[in-house]
């Protein structure tokens, strides 16, 4: 189909080259001069080919015309326009057109409807259909007289001698010298030129846009022969043209798949439809997309693109995006094109009703042989889904960590549980500092289902700054996991009489020491409680010196926040710790793993300057810690 439309509209494109070729000539412009006559008949560039069909009476009937050889920019020159609108120049026109009309209407030979432009397109007319040559002859009444012309010559002659003793009249020419005067710029000489060699064109000037159709009018009737060269291939191929773009109207193309897909998975309030899908397959342009909403099709609207966008949620906008990469996808795969795609977090670009459409998706794109994947998350949720889906038999061996050191970022192989099931790795491996502290937080979650409220409290007591905070030790912590997990006997880690409250600060700032930032939770966990126990310390102090009170409840964090907003004493940029913590570090750190993504997105960096930042206004504020 495609090929057959090519011929056909190559054959005619190949003429309306030569016919717009000529036009440039005519009118002496060299850029856009399509686009400059459809706007003279208030219409767009692809209508092109249908106004010149308009038009194609007028063109062919136009003879002799007093636009001939007028340059289009001698009149149509943005300078000149604006110099025709002008106020003075109206008034100097209308006073002209006036007088013009009066000698018309006075004239023994022309008269209002019939004046020199006409009369010359009957001379021509005549003179091209031999009238004069079958020896017929015209009879003109003048002052009562009939006056007999037997030649095209002398009908001519009678014609100019009137139109020229109208021009010479007096008051008509002082009008015209008065118009002449303002035309002393330079940037109107050209303009003044035309003027003084063709004072017919005044009257003309009245209505602009009937003599800007009348200008590209006169161009083409220069052209006859070439436009109907192009108006006849044009009509023989049109019936040949709407054949095959009906016929392509009833065809599937890429884009109806892309469309197919996109309605089919993926969850937005509106469907996607394609109206000009002839024109995607015959001559391989983007279609056009429509939006629809409504649940069926009696309800369905469209609705502009803009408006869709300013009203879909984050997570649906994106899903409308996909539309062109899904296309790109499938036009590799009907390319054979074999590719690797690198997709950057998109887990975090759509809401979650989407997300498992995308990794279906993904699935699909994993299990072309032609295509491969890399896909980077730091989400926890995503990445196991991907590895369960995806990966398959090979989800532990192709899963890495990017680990950032200062002069370079190495991937290493994340560990099957740590991955999987990250508060379990802990709990099997509690010798582990850092893994000994974050396990408090799920612990305390566990012993609260339980209904355990001393181990509860307990554990509280570590996230929170409390009485006994400071006097917990690791043994304690260690009765405490063996009364909750119960399947651990002992943890293997050195002097247990140290206080646990002390463990924290010390691995905290064993983590600024290091380099390296990779994706460890555990060591996120850890600062995050660090610091929220020295900000807890800080506003506690703080608060001492005006009120004392030892019991904040739950939200305790919260509450001392809200408190210290409200006290007068407090420096700014402590405040503005403060806030940080309070907006970066979790209220609560729960059992389930997926609530750890918001800690996963910040980085090591981000909470280590938090960390090094609450010490640094206790110390600053020489504030004592107990």
């Amino acid at each position: 189909m495609k090929e057959e439309y090519d011929v056909i509209y190559s054959e005619i494109s190949k003429e309306l080259d030569v016919l717009v070729k000529n036009l440039k000539s005519a009118a002496a412009i060299k850029k856009d001069i399509i686009k400059i006559f459809c706007e003279a008949f208030g219409e767009s560039e692809k209508n092109f080919i249908t106004l010149l069909l308009k038009i194609e009476l007028e063109v062919n009937s136009t003879t002799e015309s007093i636009y001939e050889n007028i340059k289009y920019n001698e009149i149509f020159d943005a300078k000149i326009i604006n110099f025709i609108k002008s106020k003075e120049f109206k008034s100097y026109i209308s006073e002209y057109i006036k007088k013009y009309d009066e000698l018309i209407s006075e004239s023994k030979v022309f008269k209002k409807g019939f004046n020199h432009n006409n009369a010359a397109t009957i001379q021509k007319e005549l003179k091209d259909n031999g009238y004069f040559d079958a020896n017929h002859s015209v009879i003109l009444n003048i002052d009562d007289s009939k006056i007999e012309i037997n030649t095209s010559t002398e009908l001519l002659q009678k014609f100019s001698e009137e139109q020229n003793r109208i021009l010479e009249n007096e008051e008509l020419k002082a009008i015209f010298n008065e118009i002449d005067k303002k035309l002393t710029n330079s940037q109107l000489k050209g303009f003044r030129d035309l003027l003084v060699a063709r004072p017919e064109i005044l009257p003309e000037l009245r209505d602009l846009a009937t003599l800007n159709k009348n200008l590209w009018i006169t161009y083409l009737s220069k052209n006859k022969e070439q436009f109907n060269v192009v108006i006849n291939k044009y009509k023989v191929g049109q019936q040949k043209l709407k054949d095959i773009i009906e016929k392509a109207k009833n065809e599937s193309t890429k884009w109806e798949k892309v469309v197919d897909i996109f309605n089919g998975r993926f969850h937005v309030p509106y469907t996607v439809a394609i109206e000009n899908k002839e024109d995607a397959i015959i001559k391989e342009t983007t279609p056009n997309i429509k939006y629809y909403f409504g649940e069926n099709e009696e309800e369905k609207h469209s609705v502009d693109e803009n408006l869709l966008w300013n009203i879909l949620s984050q997570g649906e906008r994106r899903a409308l995006y996909l539309l062109n990469i899904i296309f790109e996808i499938e036009s590799r795969k009907e390319a054979n094109l074999e590719t690797v795609f690198i997709i950057d977090d998109i887990a975090d670009s759509f809401d979650y009703k989407n997300k498992y459409a995308i990794i279906e998706y993904l699935k699909e794109i994993a299990n072309d042989p032609l295509f491969k994947m890399i896909i980077l998350t730091h989400n926890f949720d995503f990445l196991r889904t991907v590895q369960e889906r995806i990966c398959g038999g090979q989800k532990y061996t192709n899963t890495f960590m990017a680990v950032k050191e200062p002069d370079k970022v190495t991937l290493e192989r994340w560990d099957y549980g740590y991955i999987s099931n990250p508060l379990k790795f802990w709990k099997m491996h509690l010798n582990d500092e850092y893994n000994l502290i974050a396990s408090i937080t799920f612990a305390r979650n566990l012993a609260e289902y339980l209904g355990d409220d001393e181990n509860k409290l307990a554990l509280t007591s570590i996230l929170h700054l409390m009485k006994n905070t400071k006097r917990i030790t690791i043994t304690d912590i260690e009765k405490i996991y063996k009364s909750i997990f119960h399947d651990i006997e002992e943890i293997n880690i050195e002097n247990k009489d140290r206080k646990i409250y002390d463990l924290i600060m010390e691995s905290s700032n064993n983590i600024l020491s290091q380099e390296c930032e990779a994706v460890n939770l555990e060591q996120k966990i850890v600062l995050s409680i660090a610091t929220r126990l020295l900000a807890e310390e800080y506003m506690l102090l703080k608060i001492s010196e005006e009120e004392t009170r030892d019991d904040w409840g739950n939200n305790q964090y919260a509450k001392l926040h809200k408190r210290i907003k409200k006290m007068h004493n407090i420096p700014e940029d402590s405040l503005e710790v403060l806030e940080r913590i309070n907006i970066m570090t979790p209220e609560n750190i729960h059992l389930n793993s997926f609530m750890f993504e918001p800690l996963l997105d910040l980085s090591n960096e981000h909470l280590k300057q938090l960390f090094k930042d609450i010490k640094t206004i206790i110390l600053k504020e020489e504030l004592v810690t107990q």
